[in-house]
């Protein structure tokens, strides 16, 4: 049910674009969620004018949850479908990063830091107080998000810009990730495999 871009040429005035999307409402909605998600977004960007990354973010997601709640609401099998979405684009020095729901971005550098803030149950509980970070791993209810594209007909993503260096790693990944290894884990992955490649290998094969 995931869905991921990696241009190989501009996006409109973008240089570069990542996107990942995990979709739900059952394995063929969410397939098509987050495909929908992914495929509009870049369409939206291809005719981007020149704006600033994070308004050319928000028309675009915008489009995209036009696109999947429209979908969702005219035909009775994609009922209640949604996605989760994180993407994200370099101009010079500065990573522009938009999400919604618990898909991340991580930033790997001295150490491993989540940019993202996920859109969950025990993401709010954690900031509550009410359990740690490691009890939310393994919380029952773990999977379930408080906000997702597509499911409503306005939806609002975040935003975050983050300065990069040489020598920087740049993660995105869905639950299937996040939900079954150590973020610790995830780093001494990614540091001690030869090439991005392998180290993308290595942890698909680790979830």
């Amino acid at each position: 049910q995931d869905y991921m871009y990696c241009n190989t040429e501009p996006v409109g005035s973008f240089q570069n674009l990542l996107i990942v999307a995990d979709g739900m409402g059952g394995h063929r909605a969410g397939d098509y969620a987050s495909r929908l998600c992914v495929e509009t977004m870049v369409q939206s960007l291809e005719k981007s004018a020149h704006k600033t990354p994070v308004s050319l973010f928000e028309e675009a997601v915008t489009a995209a949850n036009k696109a999947v709640f429209e979908e969702s609401a005219s035909h009775v099998e994609y009922e209640g479908m949604g996605t989760t979405v994180v993407a994200c684009t370099l101009e010079e020095n500065t990573l522009y990063i938009t999400n919604i729901g618990d898909s991340r971005l991580y930033l790997i550098r001295d150490g491993i830091e989540q940019i993202t803030d996920d859109h969950s149950l025990v993401e709010e509980m954690v900031k509550q107080g009410n359990i740690t970070e490691s009890e939310a791993r393994i919380h029952p209810q773990k999977n379930i998000i408080t906000r997702a594209l597509g499911i409503n007909e306005e939806v609002q993503a975040d935003f975050f810009e983050i300065d990069v260096e040489q020598g920087d790693v740049i993660m995105l990944c869905s639950d299937g990730l996040s939900n079954m290894i150590e973020d610790e884990d995830m780093e001494y992955i990614v540091k001690n495999s030869d090439t991005l490649q392998t180290a993308a290998e290595s942890l698909v094969a680790r979830a």
